[in-house]
């Protein structure tokens, strides 16, 4: 069900087309107001606005405002492939398979890590908003490895602070095309939202600040195999800063990866793997590390890189 608004067109927007007008007026963008338009969703005086009209200060416009998306809900659905790496009163690590999201967004529609715990029985923290109980960082869907979550309150807020304080040593290993120069370093640049909109991220002045410590553990043939250390923890981050560097991961075609390279190699998503997770465990002060072993596709391309 949308919301009905009904009032007069404001004196300020005399002889602005109607899309302008509403866009305005309800903080929407251009194209969704001429969306709402073609949908008949608009009258002015009681008739159907085109969105190239121009609207007259003081006619009545009534619109039928879409209702807001709803936060997504948590429900338990197990999840194939997801192993349990480590489970304890207060966490759980979990080694996250290829196409599974951390916990349900609006648009996502496949598999996440919270609802396959829940549907075994796992009971995260229940601190933030209810789809993102336990959840302390996230892995992108096409991105596998190791991942923690929080089970008690107190962990919760422990892990969070490491996170933040930059405390938990992160570590993945990512194959990149071409073999970077120096083949150690650290990228410092910072990240957020590309300005075409299009869910890619990049390199922005004035962006959110992000550390990339990365070294070389293998060179192949038109191909490199490094090692990452993150120092922060920004969406998209390593796809990012390689592309950034000009080697982007393989099989990244979001972030401008080879497809011919890609299809030689028979990977169809970018090759990164968390391949290590070390940080002071939240209650018992002891430190801890988890390991994950590449899954079969990353292994497979690997292995025919070294007969190559």
């Amino acid at each position: 069900m949308g919301d009905h608004r009904s009032m007069p067109v404001p004196e300020g927007l005399e002889g602005d087309r109607l899309d302008a007008a509403l866009a305005r007026m309800f903080g929407l963008s251009r194209t969704r107001a001429a969306e709402l338009i073609s949908e008949g969703n608009v009258q002015l005086d009681g008739d159907a606005g085109a969105k190239s009209d121009r609207v007259q200060a003081g006619t009545w416009l009534d619109v039928t405002l879409p209702a807001p998306p709803q936060a997504p809900v948590a429900r338990p659905e197990p999840v194939p492939g997801m192993a349990v790496l480590h489970e304890d009163a207060d966490i759980v690590v979990v080694d996250k398979p290829v196409g599974v999201v951390a916990h349900p967004t609006v648009g996502w529609t496949g598999p996440t890590v919270l609802e396959g715990l829940l549907a075994s029985g796992v009971q995260l923290s229940t601190s933030g908003a209810a789809e993102r109980q336990g959840i302390v960082h996230r892995l992108d869907a096409n991105t596998t490895g190791a991942m923690v979550l929080a089970k008690s309150e107190l962990a919760y807020s422990v892990l969070k602070r490491a996170f933040k304080e930059r405390t938990v040593d992160k570590r993945y290993h990512t194959l990149v095309q071409g073999h970077p120069d120096p083949l150690r370093g650290t990228v410092d640049a910072p990240i957020d939202r590309h300005p075409a909109g299009d869910g890619r991220f990049a390199v922005v002045t004035g962006g959110r600040p992000a550390v990339t410590h990365y070294d070389t553990l293998e060179a192949f043939r038109g191909a490199s195999l490094l090692e990452i250390s993150l120092e922060t923890g920004r969406t998209h981050q390593i796809r990012v800063h390689m592309a950034a560097l000009r080697h982007p991961c393989v099989g990244d075609h979001l972030y401008g990866a080879d497809p011919t390279l890609s299809a030689r190699l028979g990977i169809s998503r970018q090759w990164l793997h968390a391949v290590r997770l070390g940080f002071e465990h939240p209650t018992e002060g002891r430190y801890v590390e988890f390991e994950s072993t590449y899954p079969e596709d990353l292994r497979k391309v690997v292995e025919d890189l070294r007969e190559d």
